[in-house]
C-alpha cells in the first residue's frame, strides 16, 4: 500500500514540474509590429539551460509505468489475458483523451487559418500545443512491447536493463560521433522525412526510456527497492557518468531539446540522458522511506489522489493557459515588457506562473462534463483482457503512433498547414483500436457480464462454478480495475481454497486469496456504491478515467465471471454453489478506495 502511494505520488510531482517547467521556458515578446514571438530561452539565455537539470522530471513516469504495467501484465496474465487484449486497453485509455485534444486543436487552427490569421501565428500555436506529445508515442510503444519486456525481465531480471543501456550507449555514441552514417532515403510523413541517421538514433527513444520502464519492474519485484544499497549506487554511477559525459565528452548540459544544439541529449536521447535518468532513479528510491511516511497523512494523500486524477487533463492542457493570456494581455500590449532573460523578466515570472495557474484551474474545471463523458465511452469502449488476435489494436498503433511523433516534432500546423496525412495517421489508428472492443473474446464472442468481469469492473453477484475465486481481505485485479474486499468472512465450498496471505492459482483457473494485500499497479476500483476517498490510487467519482497508464476506475455493484470461476466480493449476495466461496458482511476501508458493503444476505 505504500509503495503504491508513492509511486502515485512519483507521478503527480512530475506532472507538476513538467507543467511548471514549461511555463518558465516559455516567454513572450510583442514585436513593434504588433505581432508576438516566443524566443527560446534555453538558446538566448545558455546559462539557463542548468535548470534543466531539476525540470527534466520523465524518468519518474517511466519508472512508475513500469512499476504499475508489471502489476497489470502480470495479473491479466493470471486471468488469460492476452498481449493485444491487456495493450488495447491501456491504448484505448490513453488514445481517447489526446485524440479528442488533437481533434479539437486542429479544429480551433482550421477555423484560425479561414479567419486569416497569418502562417506564422499558427505555426507557433501549433508548436505550443504539441510540445509535449514526444513522451506518448514513447509511452504507447513500451506498453505495446510490456508483454515480451517482462517476459524478459521475469527470466533475467537486472540484465535486461544493463543490456538495454549498454546498446544504448552504443546506439548515443555512434550518432554523435557519425561513424559513417549518412543520411539516406527516408519514409516522408507531411513534411519531415526520417533518414537512416533519423532511424538509428530513434532506437535510443526504445531503448534508454525502456531502461528506465524495466527498472520499474525490478523495483516492483524488489530487485532495487529491497536492497539499502542499491538508490545511492544508482545516484553515485548516474551522477558519475552524467558529468564525465558532459566535461569530457560530447553531450551538452541541457535535458530539454535547444534548437541547433548538436548532439542533443533528448533527439534522441543520449547516453547522457540515460545516466541522468538512472540517478534519478536511484533518488527516487532513497527518498522513498520519507516520503511514504508524509504520504500517510490523509490530507497529503487526499491532496495527492486528486492531483493523480488530473494528470492526463493538465499534461494535455497545459499550454492553452499561454495562449489565452497572450491573447488577452500580450496582443493588447497590457503586459509589462522587461527585456528577455533580465533581472527585471524573472521577477515578473511568479505573477506569470500565478496567471497561468489560475487559468489553468478554469480550463480544468471547464473540461469536467468532457471528462466524464470521456470516462463514460473509456468503459465501453476498452476490448476484453483476452482479445485474440487483436489485428485492429496492432494496426491502429502502427497508424497512431507515427502520427504523434510527427506533431511531436513538427507541431500540428508546421509553417502554418496542417499535414493530412498525420491528422488521418491519428484518427484512423484511434478508431482502429476502439473498433477493437468490446465484444470480442478468445472465441470470438464476448457477453456483457464476461467483458465486465475483464475489464475489472464489476463485484457483486457471482456465478458458481466449478471452482471458484474467493476474495477475503483481498485485492483483486482485473485488467486495470482494482476490486476490494476486505475483512470477509468466507466458507469454503467443494473444491475451493482459502490460504491466508498467499494467492493459489489453482487447476481450472480460480484464485482463492484470504488475507493477501497486492501492491496496485493500475490505479483502484471502488465499487458496491461506496463512496471513496481518494487512496491506492483511486478517484471516488463513477465512471472516472484512468490517467496516463494508471489511474483510477470506479464501478458499482457489477456481476463477475471468470471462466468456471467465479469471483465473491464483498456486501454481494451470493448463490453458493459447488466449489463457490461466500463473502459475507465484508467492509473495507475507504483508505483504499474499496468497497464499503456491510450485512450480506444469502441468494
Amino acid at each position: 500500500m505504500e509503495r503504491v502511494r508513492y509511486v502515485d505520488f512519483l507521478r503527480a510531482w512530475a506532472i507538476v514540474l513538467v507543467v511548471v517547467g514549461h511555463w518558465v521556458i516559455t516567454g513572450l515578446v510583442r514585436h513593434p509590429d504588433g505581432t508576438l514571438g516566443a524566443p527560446e530561452l534555453l538558446a538566448t539565455v545558455p546559462w539557463t539551460q542548468w535548470l534543466t537539470l531539476g525540470f527534466q522530471i520523465m524518468p519518474l513516469f517511466f519508472l512508475a509505468g513500469g512499476h504499475a504495467a508489471a502489476g497489470s501484465w502480470e495479473r491479466a496474465r493470471v486471468l488469460g489475458g492476452s498481449a493485444a487484449g491487456w495493450v488495447g486497453r491501456r491504448a484505448v485509455r490513453l488514445l481517447l483523451p489526446v485524440g479528442v485534444y488533437c481533434g479539437l486543436v486542429l479544429t480551433g487552427l482550421g477555423v484560425a487559418a479561414l479567419a486569416g490569421v497569418d502562417r506564422d501565428t499558427l505555426a507557433l500555436v501549433g508548436w505550443a500545443m504539441a510540445m509535449q506529445f514526444w513522451f506518448l508515442p514513447v509511452y504507447l510503444l513500451l506498453s505495446a512491447l510490456t508483454p515480451v519486456l517482462y517476459a524478459a525481465h521475469r527470466r533475467w531480471g537486472v540484465w535486461v536493463p544493463v543490456g538495454m543501456g549498454v546498446v544504448a550507449v552504443g546506439v548515443s555514441w555512434g550518432t554523435a560521433s557519425g561513424l559513417g552514417i549518412g543520411a539516406g532515403a527516408g519514409a516522408d510523413l507531411g513534411a519531415g522525412s526520417l533518414s537512416v541517421a533519423d532511424a538509428f538514433g530513434s532506437l535510443n527513444y526504445v531503448l534508454v526510456w525502456g531502461v528506465v520502464y524495466q527498472l520499474g519492474f525490478c523495483w516492483r519485484d524488489r530487485l532495487l527497492g529491497g536492497r539499502p544499497w542499491a538508490g545511492g549506487a544508482l545516484v553515485l554511477g548516474g551522477g558519475a557518468a552524467f558529468a564525465a559525459l558532459v566535461g569530457a565528452g560530447p553531450f551538452p548540459v541541457s535535458l530539454i531539446l535547444v534548437t541547433g544544439q548538436d548532439p542533443s541529449n533528448t533527439n534522441p536521447p543520449s547516453a547522457a540522458m540515460l545516466a541522468w535518468s538512472v540517478g534519478q532513479v536511484g533518488l527516487a528510491l532513497l527518498a522513498a522511506p520519507a516520503v511514504r511516511r508524509w504520504l500517510e497523512r490523509e490530507r497529503v494523500w487526499r491532496g495527492v489522489g486528486r492531483l493523480g486524477g488530473l494528470s492526463m487533463t493538465l499534461y494535455l492542457w497545459h499550454m492553452l493557459p499561454v495562449l489565452v493570456v497572450a491573447a488577452a494581455f500580450y496582443l493588447p500590449g497590457l503586459a509589462p515588457r522587461p527585456a528577455f532573460g533580465s533581472a527585471a523578466w524573472w521577477a515578473w515570472r511568479v505573477p506569470w506562473l500565478v496567471v497561468l495557474g489560475a487559468v489553468l484551474a478554469g480550463v480544468v474545471r471547464a473540461l469536467m462534463p468532457l471528462e466524464r463523458l470521456l470516462a463514460s465511452l473509456d468503459g465501453r469502449l476498452r476490448p476484453d483482457v483476452r482479445l485474440r488476435p487483436g489485428l485492429r489494436v496492432w494496426a491502429g498503433l502502427a497508424a497512431a503512433v507515427p502520427s504523434l511523433a510527427y506533431f511531436a516534432g513538427h507541431g500540428f500546423a508546421p509553417g502554418g498547414r496542417l499535414s493530412l496525412p498525420a491528422v488521418l495517421g491519428l484518427a484512423v489508428g484511434t478508431a482502429l483500436v476502439v473498433a477493437s472492443g468490446p465484444g470480442r473474446g478468445p472465441g470470438g464472442e464476448q457477453g456483457p457480464d464476461t467483458a465486465r468481469a475483464a475489464d475489472g469492473r464489476d463485484c457483486g453477484r457471482a456465478a458458481p462454478g466449478g471452482g471458484a475465486v474467493a476474495v477475503a481481505a483481498a485485492r483483486e485485479e482485473v485488467g486495470g480495475g482494482v476490486v476490494t474486499a476486505s475483512g470477509a468472512r468466507v466458507q469454503p465450498g467443494d473444491g475451493a481454497g482459502a490460504a491466508a496471505g498467499t494467492r493459489a492459482e489453482l487447476g481450472d483457473g480460480s484464485v482463492a486469496a484470504s488475507g493477501a494485500r497486492e501492491e496496485l499497479g493500475d490505479g483502484a476500483l471502488a465499487a458496491a456504491d461506496a463512496r471513496a476517498e481518494p487512496g491506492e490510487g483511486s478517484v471516488a467519482a463513477s465512471g472516472a478515467r484512468e490517467e496516463l497508464g494508471d489511474g483510477p476506475v470506479t464501478a458499482a455493484r457489477a456481476r463477475a465471471e471468470l471462466g468456471d470461476g467465479s469471483v465473491a466480493a464483498s456486501g454481494a449476495r451470493e448463490e453458493l454453489g459447488d466449489g463457490a466461496l461466500a463473502a459475507a458482511r465484508a467492509q473495507a476501508g475507504p483508505d483504499d478506495g474499496s468497497v464499503t458493503a456491510v450485512g450480506a444476505g444469502p441468494g
